[in-house]
């Protein structure tokens, strides 16, 4: 099927910033706010038929592109959505809606540019989900840092240069491994860039591992894994609750979709002779990090923590090489979008009123705030993996993925669902029930109309993914049964028996 919608997303979104910028200062904050939150729910709306135009029956790439771009090496303009980034683009448009409306009182200062920089980084992730050419996809991949670095550089808090750095220098120096490996792939196919030519290449186990490797520096910084996890909590903690939102919603699924479309199709010896390492990084931080979270006074850094640990879920349901498997794995992301961006956001909610994150300041919040009280309640559920809640969904198919591989993986796996509902309850018995703590808790205001709104939309799609999880599973079967079919080999490695 082709079409120009993924160029109209992905430029769209980019132009629409421009236009937001040029309002001018913060005497016209009111139109910029009103010209975001226009643009942002047209891209959304834009984005759907991407879904309801879907064939779920072919793993083929579907609304493809291809124009000549830089012809004299290769390079093409060539874009493309399969049943793996598809549903991610859809995450991205909704979620960006959301955060426009989030910041919609609480930023004052610098609003046009807060505004702009959310919608043209909403183009640009967009374009590294659509890219179908490697340096197209490079460009994008970079290019997106730079917006998070001005939102937590600009918006976030005190200690914000520490964190900007710290990620912009983790994440780009993966990157640059990532060309390393890019280019050695060019050469290798005779002179393409094309990410389908790839998964087609003949190349000796030897030159796969070190490709593989490349490759890993840049996703498993970006999703992210043990031990190169250190910058998401500090970036967290500085950034401002939309720039939380995104970076944990979107920006660590780049770095699943990374193994997703690189990792495993253009390299699946490779993945299956060092399965054994990622999975036992997966493990790590399925519990070891749950038990860092555990022990987190700062709300932000607790949610943040979790994160890390449910990320582990999807890079072990990605390495087991199994259907159940890599499908959880893909729900897990899309689950984690929504619960961990509403945590997010609910942790803002009370720092707008409050001016802390700290556990120790609240109790009590359900007699002032039993609106939001609800709301927060229903998230930590999900995020303990409730049946009947997008959290339980991913999960459940991930562990009985890892089951089929070896029972110890799942074993290892399901601990989480104990220290996740151990994390989590703690901090809501501390910060919603019991006795109220103070007199400036007692005062504090409910929600109002707009927070109302987003965390709405949030609990809405919880509740609809942990209830009916068919209209997502059924776009991703077929290009997920593709890959599996695509990665298998046929002795499986003794990690998987």
């Amino acid at each position: 099927m082709d079409s120009n919608l993924l160029s109209l997303l992905i430029w769209s979104p980019v132009i629409a910033g421009i236009l937001v910028l040029a309002t001018g200062g913060d005497e016209r904050a009111g139109i910029a706010r009103k010209l975001a939150l226009g643009f942002s729910v047209a891209i959304f709306l834009l984005s759907i038929p991407l879904y309801t135009g879907f064939d779920t029956m072919t793993p083929d790439m579907q609304f493809t592109e291809h124009y000549p771009w830089i012809s004299a090496f290769s390079i093409h303009y060539a874009l493309g959505v399969d049943g793996i980034s598809m549903p991610l683009i859809l995450l991205t448009t909704l979620l960006t809606v959301v955060v426009v409306i989030a910041g919609w009182q609480v930023i004052t200062d610098r609003v046009a540019q807060y505004m702009a920089a959310f919608l043209i980084m909403e183009g640009i992730m967009i374009g590294v989900f659509a890219s179908l050419d490697a340096v197209l996809f490079y460009v994008f991949w970079e290019a997106m840092l730079i917006p998070m670095f001005l939102v937590i550089g600009i918006w976030g808090g005190p200690n914000r240069i520490y964190a900007t750095i710290k990620f912009f220098l983790y994440t780009l120096l993966g990157s640059l491994l990532m060309l390393v490996a890019i280019l050695y792939l060019y050469n290798a196919s005779g002179g393409s860039f094309s990410i389908l030519d790839y998964h087609a290449l003949p190349i000796g186990l030897q030159p796969q591992i070190l490709v593989f490797l490349a490759f890993f520096c840049a996703f498993a910084v970006k999703v992210p894994m043990f031990p190169v996890h250190t910058w998401l909590p500090d970036a967290h903690v500085e950034a401002p609750t939309g720039g939380s939102v995104i970076l944990a919603a979107i920006m660590l699924k780049m770095g699943g979709y990374g193994f997703l479309r690189f990792s495993l199709p253009v390299t699946p010896d490779a993945s299956h002779e060092l399965a054994g390492f990622v999975i036992a990084l997966s493990l790590i931080a399925v519990v070891y990090i749950a038990l860092v979270a555990l022990v987190q006074q700062d709300m932000k850094k607790l949610i943040a923590y979790s994160s890390i640990s449910h990320m582990g879920f999807v890079t072990l349901g990605l390495f087991v090489f199994n259907a159940q498997g890599a499908e959880g794995a893909m729900m897990q992301m899309i689950s984690h979008g929504f619960i961990s961006g509403a945590l997010f956001l609910c942790v803002g909610v009370l720092y707008d009123r409050m001016h802390s994150r700290l556990i120790e300041s609240y109790g009590g919040i359900a007699t002032p705030m039993p609106v939001f009280a609800a709301f927060m309640v229903l998230f930590a559920m999900a995020n303990s993996g409730l049946p009947g809640t997008s959290g339980f969904v991913g999960e459940f198919l991930v562990i009985l993925g890892a089951f089929q591989a070896n029972p110890w993986f799942a074993i290892l796996a399901a601990l989480t669902l104990v220290f996740g509902a151990a994390y989590t309850l703690w901090m809501i018995k501390r910060v919603v029930y019991g006795k109220v703590a103070s007199n400036a808790v007692a005062a504090l205001d409910d929600l109002n109309g707009r927070e109302i709104l987003m965390l709405s939309i949030l609990a809405g799609m919880v509740l609809l993914v942990g209830i009916w999880p068919n209209p997502f599973l059924e776009v991703m079967h077929a290009s997920i049964d593709n890959l599996v079919q695509h990665v298998e080999v046929s002795k499986c490695p003794v990690i998987c028996r």
